[in-house]
Parts: C-alpha cells; structure tokens; sequence
C-alpha cells in the first residue's frame, strides 16, 4: 500500500516536508501536527497550512478555524520577546490593567500587534492559573506575580539590557 507523501509539497521547505511524513495523512493528526509547526515556526505561517490542507486533504477554511479557535495557535509571528498580561478575574481587580495599559504605551502596540522591530508581541490573556499571585504577567513563559507598573519597567529594561 502506497503510503502519501508530502515530498515536494509545492516547494516547501525540507523541515515542514519532514514534519508531516512523520504522520499519516489523517484528519485526526491535523492538532498534532499544528502544534509542531507552531513550534517550530513560531507561528502558523500560511505556506505551512496550505501544505497541511494539500497533505491532510481538508479545506483551507477548516485548518483555519481550529487555528483560530485554539489560543495556542497563532497567525502572526510573535516578537523574541512575548509578553502576556493576565486579565482574568483575580488579577484585574487587582490592577492588571495598569500594566497592560503601561505595556501599550511603551511597547508603543496594542494587544495582538508584534513590534515593527520583531522585539516583542502583546498579548492579553485570561487566566495562567496562577490567581494567588496577582496580578501576573509573562515574558517567554516566566511569570511575574504580584506585578505593579514599576516591575513591568524594571522587568523590560532587563530585556533590554540583554538585547
């Protein structure tokens, strides 16, 4: 039994190739496989899903709705530096959108928007389970608790002294 390949798959690179032979091409490795190339990319750039759609033989419209429908994916590259700001419950009554607010203004971008220098990508979230320390907000991953305006300077001028 002939077992489908994505070799050449309309010119994409050899990583995105080998990613998806490591699959069968079955609809229900369609999660798997865009947490991989989310890992990898940083993002889900669209060659990748049009590859996906041409490998899984799922519509275009279809990988985009799970793309979207899952907060882990995401269509736009994210800056090396990813902040995300907690707005959930606990951490909003207790100031966390002070920060975000300070965030916009000296990030100079609003939620969802990645500098034009690729330095760092704004998000707002609604819970990272981590309410008895708020408010919280992350960079890459490391959260900061019982976060005020001043940590959120004082965090981002560490980034950038290592930058």
């Amino acid at each position: 039994m002939d077992e489908k390949r994505c070799e050449g798959c309309n010119g994409v690179d050899t990583e995105l190739e080998e990613m998806l032979n490591k699959y069968k091409p079955e609809k229900s490795n369609l999660i798997q496989i865009l947490n991989e190339v989310q890992e990898y990319y940083g993002y889900v750039p669209q060659k990748a899903q049009l590859a996906i759609s041409k490998y899984l033989d799922i519509p275009m419209a279809e990988i985009y709705g799970v793309i979207t429908f899952y907060a882990r994916f995401t269509l736009k590259p994210k800056g090396k530096y990813h902040v995300a700001v907690c707005l959930g419950t606990a951490c909003f009554v207790k100031g966390s959108e002070q920060i975000i607010e300070r965030a916009k203004a000296r990030l100079g971008i609003d939620v969802g928007e990645t500098t034009k220098d690729g330095k760092y990508s704004l998000e707002a979230t609604r819970c990272i389970g981590a309410c008895g320390l708020a408010p919280v907000f992350t960079v890459n991953n490391e959260v900061y608790g019982k976060a005020t305006v001043k940590m959120f300077d004082e965090v981002l001028d560490k980034y950038e002294k290592e930058s």
